[in-house]
């Protein structure tokens, strides 16, 4: 069998910027929806045109327009989108609806993979509002694909590095703190960061692999499976200095969340489910669901290398 043909939805974003390199690279024959609404973003433009330098097509297409989205999946084998999810960016999940139902007509998709990327919203059904809002979204599109019998693929990547691990977790900077430190809780609650190269690269492994069809993959790094003062360790370490410790409770976390704006809101309750009550790893994953065993001969980034970028 050959290699299956790939269009990336939400190909100039963060993530998937990332998906089609990695798509490229592993040899996949490789598509990029060009959306009209990219209006006179002279950036993202670019970034198409330099993705089609580097082989891959070009595909008009929009949200709008039911037929061209069933036009572009037509060509392709795996759909994989990356639309954002996050607050404080775009937030459009639930337009998916429309790639599900397009997907659907199409008939010919061996493999969908929604924008997830982050925890498994199955699990998070529990969640503080108003951040619930990004699981719920994402379980309505989980909802629409077993509606529609399409095969799917779900990535959970935890913690996005540049995010989480650049600034030892620190909200409302993505560089690491120099001199003082919040610390969440004891600081002892395992934490997965995985360097958003290496989620890109994992997923393009998924995509034709019979072992992650219908399933949930965890990118779950063992070397990468750190906690807080773990991770603030590695920082000190690195520039030869002790940080001071500012720990902050639960109960004050909490509290610190109200009056301040939807979208802080909606990222505070990710980190307090993240931090205090770490629902990241408080289960079990099999081999057969976790990407570095899945393949071990992908050499992922180590957070000790990472936070070398920093110094």
């Amino acid at each position: 069998m050959g290699k299956s043909k790939v269009l990336v939805v939400g190909g100039t974003g963060y993530i998937g910027r990332r998906i089609v390199k990695a798509s490229l690279e592993q040899g996949h024959e490789t598509y990029v929806l060009q959306r009209p609404d990219i209006g006179l973003d002279t950036e993202k433009v670019q970034m198409l045109l330099s993705f089609k330098k580097q082989g891959a097509h070009l595909v008009e297409g929009s949200f709008f327009d039911h037929q061209s989205l069933v036009d572009a999946v037509k060509l392709v084998d795996v759909v994989i989108c990356t639309m954002s999810g996050v607050h404080f960016r775009s937030h459009n999940l639930l337009m998916q609806l429309k790639l599900v139902d397009a997907i659907k007509d199409a008939g010919n998709v061996k493999r969908f993979l929604p924008s997830e990327f982050g925890m498994d919203p199955a699990r998070m059904g529990h969640a503080l509002q108003p951040g619930r809002a990004t699981f719920d979204e994402k379980m309505t599109i989980r909802k629409a694909i077993g509606d529609a019998n399409i095969p799917f693929t779900y990535i959970s990547a935890n913690c996005f590095a540049a995010y989480m691990a650049g600034n030892l977790s620190q909200m409302g900077t993505l560089f690491p703190p120099r001199d003082k430190v919040v610390l969440y809780g004891d600081g002892n609650v395992k934490v997965v960061y995985v360097d958003e190269d290496d989620v890109a690269t994992y997923t393009i492994k998924t995509i034709d692999d019979p072992r992650t069809l219908n399933k949930t993959i965890y990118l779950r790094p063992p070397e990468n499976i750190l906690t807080q003062r773990e991770l603030i360790e590695k920082w000190e370490k690195l520039i030869g200095k002790q940080l001071e410790i500012s720990p902050i409770s639960e109960h004050d976390f909490l509290s610190s969340m109200k009056g301040v704006d939807f979208a802080s809101q909606a990222g505070m309750g990710h980190f307090y489910h993240i931090f205090y009550e770490g629902c990241l790893t408080n289960f079990e994953v099999s081999d057969e669901e976790e990407a570095s065993k899945l393949y071990p001969e992908v050499q992922y980034t180590c957070m000790d290398e990472f936070l070398k970028l920093y110094v």
